[in-house]
Parts: C-alpha cells; sequence; structure tokens
C-alpha cells in the first residue's frame, strides 16, 4: 500500500527473490485501479521488521494515513490484499497476475499485541492467505494499523491467526528511511455511528430550541406584561396631571369670568373686557388639554418592544479576515489533521480574493474543489450568519474521479466576480458534480469560525 504518492510499503519478504537472483529479478506493481502495472525499486529494506520501502514512478498512487491511537481488543478491523488462492482460483492466463483488479476484503477483530522475532505485531482474526503478504490492516475508517505479514496454521482444529506488523514499527521504519507519511490519533466514527450523532444531535438541538422559544415567548409575554402595566401607570399619570392642569384653568376662567362681571358692575368696560377675554382663553385652554388628554394604546407599546427586541438581537454576518477552529464533537474525521483554517472572506462570496463561492440551498455559500491529482473531491460550504464552515470529503476511485475531473471543466467561474448572473451559473454547474457524488461522504469537518485577531 502507497504512504506517499510513488512510495509503496511491504514485507520484506516479498522482494527477497532481489537479493536471491540478483540482476533478474525485478519488483512489478500492480494497482487496484488502472489499465497497466509498473516497475518499482526498492529504497530500503529491513528484514528484523519485515519491511522494505519501494518507489515506483509514472502513477499517482493515493496514500493511506496511519492511525496511531489506542486500539483495543476485540476492536473491528480489516484486511486488504490479494490471496494467493483467490488469484489461482480466478486467474485464466498470466495477464490476470498483472491486471490491476480491486483488492479482497475480509474482517476479524484485534486479538492481541505480541512480539515476533523481535517486531511488535498485532494479532487479529481477520482471515489472510499466502499473497495477503504486505497488505494493510485497516480499521472500519480506512487507516493503517498494521501490515499483514504471517499467519498460523491450523492443524488438529487449532484455530486460525494472522500477524500484522504494528504501526510503531512501521513509522520507525519510514522515520529511518526519511520518508514522510500522514497519521492520525483521533479514534474512528463509522458512517453509520456519524449518522446517528448527527441525528441525535439534530433532535437534541430540535428540543433546545424549543426550549429556548418557550422560555424566549415566557419572557416576552413577561416583559410585554411589565410594559403594559408601566406604559398604564405612565398614561394614567399623564391623564391625571392634563386632567388636573384642565381643571385649574377651568377655575381660573370663571375667577376670569367673576372678575370681567364685577368689572363690569363697576363701569370698569375695558378691564372688564380683558377680564372677559382671558377667562375664554383660560376655558378653551381648559377645554383643548381636556380633550387632548391621552388615551391608552396596548399596540404602540407592543410594537416598541418587537422593534427593541429585533434591534437587539440581529447579528451582523462575519467578513474579512477569519480563523475557523475544528468542532471535533461535529466532525468525521478519518484522515486530515486538526489544523486551524483561515482565510479572508467577502460579502459577495469572495474568498481570498481569488476563489468564488456560490449561494447555496438552504443559505450560506458553496464551492466544491476538484483537484487535478488527489482523488479527493471537497465540497466546501460557508454560512457567514452562523460562523460555521464545513468541508464535505469524497474519497472517489479512479473512474470517479475522471467523471468528476470532466465535470469540472464545465465550470467557467475561476476568479470572483460581484455580477449575480454569474455565480448563478456557478451553482448550476456545481450541482452537476455534487449529483455525480456518492449518496455518503467519507469525511466531514465542521469548523467555527471568528474574526481573525
Amino acid at each position: 500500500f502507497a504512504v506517499a504518492a510513488g512510495r509503496i510499503v511491504t514485507n520484506a519478504h516479498v522482494v527477497e527473490l532481489l537479493e536471491r537472483y540478483p540482476g533478474e529479478a525485478v519488483v512489478g506493481v500492480v494497482p487496484s485501479e488502472g489499465d497497466k502495472s509498473f516497475e518499482g525499486r526498492v529504497l530500503r529494506l529491513d528484514k528484523s521488521r519485515d519491511l522494505a520501502l519501494i518507489e515506483v514512478s509514472g502513477v499517482r498512487l493515493p496514500p493511506l494515513t496511519l492511525y496511531t491511537g489506542p486500539l483495543g481488543e476485540s476492536d473491528p478491523l480489516i484486511a486488504l490484499g490479494y490471496p494467493g488462492n483467490v488469484d489461482l482460483a480466478t486467474a485464466r492466463s498470466a495477464d490476470d497476475f498483472v491486471t490491476p483488479t480491486a483488492p479482497v476484503r475480509s474482517q476479524g477483530v484485534m486479538s492481541g499485541n505480541r512480539t515476533l522475532e523481535g517486531a511488535a505485531v498485532l494479532v487479529h482474526t481477520a482471515s489472510i492467505a499466502r499473497g495477503n503478504s504486505g497488505g494493510p490492516l485497516l480499521d472500519r475508517c480506512g487507516r493503517v494499523l498494521g501490515v499483514n505479514s504471517a499467519l498460523t496454521r491450523g492443524e488438529e482444529g487449532d484455530a486460525s491467526f494472522a500477524f500484522a506488523i504494528a504501526d510503531s514499527e512501521l513509522i520507525a521504519f519510514l522515520r529511518e528511511a526519511g520518508q514522510p507519511v500522514s497519521t492520525i490519533a483521533t479514534p474512528c466514527l463509522t458512517l453509520a455511528d456519524a449518522d446517528a450523532r448527527d441525528r441525535a444531535d439534530a433532535e437534541r438541538q430540535s428540543v433546545e430550541d424549543r426550549e429556548r422559544a418557550r422560555a424566549a415567548a415566557e419572557r416576552a409575554r413577561d416583559e410585554r406584561q411589565t410594559a403594559l402595566e408601566q406604559a398604564k401607570a405612565d398614561n394614567a399619570e399623564t391623564r391625571e396631571n392634563m386632567i388636573a392642569l384642565a381643571a385649574l384653568l377651568l377655575a381660573l376662567s370663571v375667577l376670569a369670568a367673576g372678575g370681567a362681571g364685577l368689572f363690569s358692575t363697576r363701569g370698569q368696560k375695558r378691564q372688564a373686557l380683558y377680564a372677559g377675554i382671558g377667562g375664554g382663553v383660560l376655558l378653551l385652554g381648559a377645554i383643548v388639554i381636556f380633550v387632548l388628554r391621552p388615551d391608552f394604546d396596548p399596540d404602540s407599546v407592543a410594537a416598541a418592544d418587537e422593534s427593541g427586541r429585533t434591534a437587539a438581537t440581529r447579528v451582523a454576518p462575519l467578513s474579512g479576515a477569519l480563523s475557523c477552529t475544528l468542532v471535533p464533537e461535529r466532525s468525521r474525521i478519518i484522515l486530515s489533521p486538526v489544523e486551524t483554517v483561515r482565510f479572508d472572506w467577502g460579502a459577495d462570496g469572495c474568498m481570498n480574493g481569488r476563489t468564488q463561492y456560490a449561494e447555496a440551498p438552504g443559505g450560506g455559500w458553496e464551492r466544491i474543489l476538484v483537484p487535478s491529482e488527489d482523488a479527493t473531491v471537497s465540497v466546501l460550504r460557508f454560512d457567514p450568519a452562523s460562523g460555521s464552515y464545513t468541508n464535505t470529503r469524497y474519497l472517489l476511485s479512479a473512474d470517479a474521479m475522471a467523471r468528476a475531473r470532466s465535470l469540472r471543466g464545465q465550470v467557467q467561474q475561476k476568479a470572483c466576480a460581484t455580477d449575480t448572473g454569474g455565480r448563478a451559473a456557478l451553482a448550476t454547474q456545481q450541482s452537476a458534480i455534487r449529483t455525480a457524488l456518492p449518496a455518503q461522504a467519507n469525511e466531514r469537518l465542521v469548523y467555527r469560525c471568528t474574526a481573525a485577531r
């Protein structure tokens, strides 16, 4: 199996014929996909660990990731390889032995840790045979646990067990060879487990949302009742003050009218006229103030309360330089390293000033990346309102990648664009790529983004 695009790990005993027949034997590499085989070259050999590192040119092989986390007894595992008895039973000609074909898969459980000829090995029950040597022992997420190398013989009813060179030995071997390798310690979460977790999270979120909505409704009702009572009290106080003022003006107008009558009986007509006019103005003012006293309007209280609440709860979408941290409890991590993602986001869906995203169904922005070399399609989605950034990764076969790359060639929008027409066309073209992807992704990385400091 590949640990880099052009580097393969196998058992040392698989290539022992090179030493036995120098100059006559060659290393042949038959990939699991494609239409031809390749010649390899041994870079490093370690007989004590029964490991060999081979270089192959002319083909890019998808490298596997090594799992370095804890492994318990009875944990399920998978052996991949090409058992010789299967090849002998199915081959129809010598060409069939060098024709790319999918590996045979068998399942078992972890049975224990042992030492075999000085090397740490895993004992397991997955069925292997001669021909499986050098094949990977995987967990349910496809991470390498070890390198299958030997098996016990089932004699007189004895159970058969298999041995795999442990990852600790493999990592040490690759380090000595100067060969970098991808490792991960995150426990395996299967698609079924991830779906069950997501359903549980969705149900819990729904319950929490309903509880928050209920609490918010009760709080709003209490706040509205308090506001109504306060508004009623303020209205009553205002009405009482205006009525009191109207009464005062009325009393003054009566006094003015009495004064006018008194002045008139004394023959002081000018003073009587002034007093009469003043009394009339005071009476008119009293009437106007009494008529204009405010009535209580509960709708005005509700409108003010709602507008205040809306302004308080409105959150501005994220933009500018952002830093996104992985949320493990919401992710399914099988291969990717746990790293912080940083990017610059524009309000028009432009990332880092060069990659245009399209409006996604259901809100947010989406871009599908189909690389020219790696056999992985990434569906990137960002929601500026919630600050959620998601990378959903699909590990595809050679044929599926060829199909995705063909569809990618139809995408015209390469750079950022401000016009909605270009983004709409990008969304349509990406929809065709999304339709060609499997129903279930292999990996989902969920990040929480905040403004970068």
